[in-house]
């Protein structure tokens, strides 16, 4: 066989006999929250050095969650708390991302919503209007305060042709007292009820990823998404055609990791392993 052109050279490499495109610089950065740059209330350690050097660096960088009850001004509150300074534009949440989509599907819509302030104030900065009469959609969230009477009204709602949509699949979500039921688990329950299953916005729906990197106009070639399950931000960077980064400082183990069909790019002890590549 002839060689192959010289163009054709420089972007790849040899693997085991396989032609293996070279990644570009990073240009960007997506970071997962919780397990990343926080853990059980507490900053990880250099974390916020970490972000401090995203900020200096000038290069786009998010701070992703799949929280829908908080908005990115709450986070920010909390994030400055821990000792990170971060702008409340740099908070990219579910409840976004959802509101986001549904804007995008059809603007101006009505929507009849189980959630919290991080939700509701995004879908209202979309367009959309909230109400129990006939709405396009019935949005799941998360809140601290499940409501039966909410739950019931949504699964009428539903099974009268109301399209349902939920922020995430993450069936628990973590407390100071131990687990909670979180979107997923009630989701699931509605779905039991109604025969529908929701469309999830959220991770690791790559649609997350996309509506994160249209946020800050990056390109899936040149950014990295840093998480800490296999699950979810792997999966879902993985899918939306990112750089992968799992860190060791939260869920997924390096163990746990060769389970799964996929890979990350690589992995990591901690965010502070990065600082030096900002």
């Amino acid at each position: 066989m002839g060689c192959l052109p010289r163009g054709l050279l420089s972007p790849t490499r040899a693997t085991k006999g396989v032609l293996m495109k070279e990644r570009k610089a990073i240009e960007s950065w997506l970071t997962d929250m919780d397990g990343v740059l926080v853990h059980e209330g507490e900053p990880v350690p250099g974390a916020p050095e970490f972000v401090n050097r995203m900020k200096e660096s000038g290069k786009p960088f998010l701070i992703l969650t799949n929280n829908s009850i908080y908005t990115p001004r709450d986070l920010q509150a909390r994030l400055f708390r821990m000792g990170f300074d971060v702008d409340e534009q740099s908070i990219w949440t579910a409840a976004l991302a959802t509101a986001q989509f549904l804007a995008d599907q059809r603007p101006g819509g009505t929507a009849y919503v189980i959630g919290e302030a991080g939700l509701t104030t995004a879908m209202h900065a979309a367009g959309y209007i909230l109400t129990e009469f006939e709405p396009d959609y019935v949005v799941l969230g998360e809140t601290r305060t499940y409501s039966f009477e909410a739950i019931t009204k949504a699964i009428r709602l539903i099974s009268a042709g109301s399209r349902f949509i939920c922020t995430n699949p993450d069936a628990t979500g973590p407390s100071n007292e131990g687990l909670l039921p979180a979107a997923g688990s009630v989701a699931a329950m509605i779905s039991q009820a109604t025969g529908v299953k929701p469309y999830f916005v959220g991770k690791p729906n790559p649609m997350m990823m996309r509506s994160a990197l249209n946020a800050i106009g990056a390109h899936s070639e040149t950014t990295a998404m840093i998480g800490d399950r296999m699950d979810t931000d792997v999966l879902c960077g993985l899918e939306a055609g990112l750089e992968t980064i799992l860190v060791l400082t939260g869920i997924s183990s390096r163990l746990e990791s060769e389970t799964y069909p996929y890979r990350p790019s690589r992995i990591i002890n901690s965010v502070a392993d990065l600082i030096d590549e900002i």
